[in-house]
C-alpha cells in the first residue's frame, strides 16, 4: 500500500509574470487522497499567501492570485529573489513539503537581452573573448544564487543574485563590456 509522499517541483514558464508548480507527489489510493490541498508562498518582501493547490497538476500562479497587483493591472511581473513555498494537505497539516527557490526570471530576461544585443562579429578577437569571459562570470553568480537559494543559503543566494546583478549592470553599460585585457591577461 503506497502512502502519502508529498513533493512539488517549480517548472520554469520562461516569463517574468508567472510562477508555475507542479505536483510530483505519491498519493495512496486506499483511503482517498487530499481533500483541501493548500500551498503557502512567501514572495520576497510580501507575507505568506495560502492559495488553493490542485493536486497531481500544473498550478499558475501570478502576481493577481499572490495578491500582489489589482484586478485592474493583474499581470504585473513577479520580483525576482528568495519564495519559499510550503505545500501540506488538510485536515491534520502534518503531512507537508517545503521548498526555497531563487526566482531569476527578471534578471536572466535582462541578462538575454544584453547576449543577445552584443554584436560579437563587430569586436576583435580579444574583446569577443572578454565579453565571453564576461557573461559566463555572470552566469555562474546567477546560477550560484539558484544553487545556494536551493539549499536554504538564504543570505548567500541573495548576496549572488546582487552579484550577478551588479556585474550585468556594468557590462550593459559598457557596451561590449571589454577592454580585453582580462582576456589578455588570464587567458592568452
Amino acid at each position: 500500500m503506497l502512502t502519502l509522499k508529498l513533493d512539488i517541483l517549480v517548472v520554469p514558464t520562461y516569463n517574468t509574470k508567472t510562477l508555475g508548480i507542479t505536483d510530483a507527489s505519491i498519493y495512496p489510493t486506499d483511503p482517498p487522497s487530499v481533500t483541501v490541498p493548500t500551498i503557502g508562498i512567501t514572495v520576497p518582501g510580501f507575507n505568506i499567501v495560502n492559495l488553493p493547490f490542485r493536486p497531481e497538476d500544473f498550478n499558475i500562479f501570478t502576481s493577481s492570485t499572490l495578491g500582489l497587483t489589482s484586478p485592474l493591472d493583474p499581470y504585473l511581473p513577479l520580483p525576482d529573489g528568495v519564495y519559499l513555498l510550503n505545500y501540506s494537505v488538510f485536515p491534520n497539516y502534518i503531512n507537508y513539503v517545503e521548498r526555497s527557490i531563487m526566482r531569476v526570471e527578471q534578471l536572466q530576461e535582462k541578462f538575454d537581452n544584453a547576449f543577445m544585443k552584443l554584436d560579437m562579429m563587430e569586436c576583435d578577437r580579444a574583446i569577443k573573448m572578454q565579453a565571453k569571459v564576461d557573461l559566463s562570470s555572470i552566469y555562474f553568480f546567477i546560477s550560484g544564487a539558484i544553487a545556494a537559494a536551493n539549499n536554504c543559503a538564504i543570505v548567500e543566494a541573495n548576496k549572488l543574485y546582487a552579484q550577478a546583478n551588479k556585474m550585468l549592470d556594468q557590462f550593459i553599460n559598457n557596451n561590449c563590456g571589454c577592454s580585453g585585457n582580462n582576456y589578455l591577461i588570464n587567458f592568452s
